[in-house]
C-alpha cells in the first residue's frame, strides 16, 4: 500500500503528564531530536522505579501510573500551564489538586491527591517525576507519534461498526488522507510538514490502554486482540523522529518525500 502524496493534520496533541489528559494544540514548534514541547514531560511513579532526575534514564511504562492498568486516570481532567508549570486536576468539574510541578510543594500537592484516591492501584507512594528535558515516552527515543484516521475507521469496521475515539491512541498527530494501514509501510521514510522533516522509525504496537474510552474511563473494547485476529499483528500508528526544525499545525499538509 502506498500513501497518497499528501494528507492533512486534523489533530495535534500533547500529554504533559503521562497517563493524564490530552491537550489540543493549534500549532507547535518541532525541534531536531525533541518531542512536542512538554509532551510526556512528567510522570507519576507507581512505587520505586530507580529514576534519577539529575541523570534521567528511560524506564518502562509499568513503573508509572498509566491507562493500560489504571483506567480511572481517564476520568480526570488535567491542564498544564507552561508559564507557571502548574498542573490543575479536576474531577467531576471540581478542582481536586493543583501545584507547580517544578517545586517540592507543588509536586506534593499532586502526590497527595493520588495517594488518597488511588490506593488500590498503588505499589508504593506516588511520586511526581520530572527529568528536565526528559520524555517519559513508551519508547527510549524522543519521538512524535502519528495516527492515520483511515486506520481508525478500519478498526471500527473490524469491531462491527463500534465507534472508536481516536484519542484512545494518545497520538501527537492525527492525519486524514492516507489509505488505511498505509502508514505502516513508511518506516525508514521521511515526512515533510512545511519546513519540518520527520523520519519514521518504528510501527507502534498497541497495548490495553487503547481499550479504555478516553471520555468515560471504561474498558469497553478489545482493540489489540481485534488487530491480531484481523491483521496478524497489533500495530496501529507510527513513531517518527524530528530531523529538521519547523512549526506544524492543524490543517497543514503532510507529505511523504520521494526516495532518491
Amino acid at each position: 500500500m502506498t500513501p497518497s502524496p499528501t494528507a492533512e493534520i486534523t489533530g495535534l496533541y500533547r500529554y504533559p503528564v503521562k497517563g493524564l489528559t490530552p491537550e489540543p494544540l493549534p500549532r507547535a514548534p518541532l525541534r531536531v531530536g525533541q518531542t512536542l514541547p512538554a509532551d510526556r514531560r512528567y510522570a507519576i511513579e507507581n512505587g520505586p522505579s530507580g529514576f534519577e532526575p539529575e541523570s534521567p534514564q528511560w524506564k518502562p511504562k509499568i513503573q508509572f501510573l498509566m491507562l493500560a492498568r489504571n483506567e480511572r486516570l481517564a476520568t480526570l481532567d488535567s491542564r498544564f500551564e507552561d508559564a507557571t508549570n502548574r498542573l490543575t486536576i479536576r474531577e467531576n468539574g471540581q478542582i481536586v489538586a493543583s501545584g507547580d510541578l517544578e517545586t517540592a510543594a507543588g509536586r506534593a500537592a499532586i502526590e497527595g491527591y493520588f495517594s488518597a484516591n488511588f490506593q488500590p492501584e498503588l505499589k508504593g507512594p506516588p511520586k511526581l517525576l520530572s527529568g528536565r528535558d526528559h520524555s517519559f515516552s513508551d519508547v527510549a527515543r524522543k519521538v512524535v507519534s502519528i495516527i492515520n484516521l483511515g486506520s481508525v475507521r478500519a478498526i471500527e469496521t473490524m469491531l462491527g461498526g463500534a465507534a472508536v475515539h481516536p484519542l484512545r491512541f494518545r497520538a501527537n498527530l492525527y492525519v486524514q488522507g492516507w489509505p488505511a494501514w498505509s502508514e505502516l509501510d513508511l518506516v525508514g521514510q521521511t515526512l515533510a510538514i512545511g519546513q519540518a522533516r520527520l523520519k519514521v522509525i518504528k510501527r507502534i504496537v498497541r497495548c490495553p490502554a487503547t481499550n479504555v474510552d478516553p471520555e468515560t474511563g471504561k474498558r469497553d473494547l478489545e482493540i489489540p486482540p481485534t488487530l491480531s485476529r484481523n491483521l496478524g499483528h497489533m500495530d496501529c500508528g507510527i513513531y517518527a523522529e524530528v530531523i529538521a526544525d519547523g512549526e506544524i499545525g492543524v490543517g497543514d499538509e503532510i507529505a511523504v518525500e520521494e526516495l532518491v
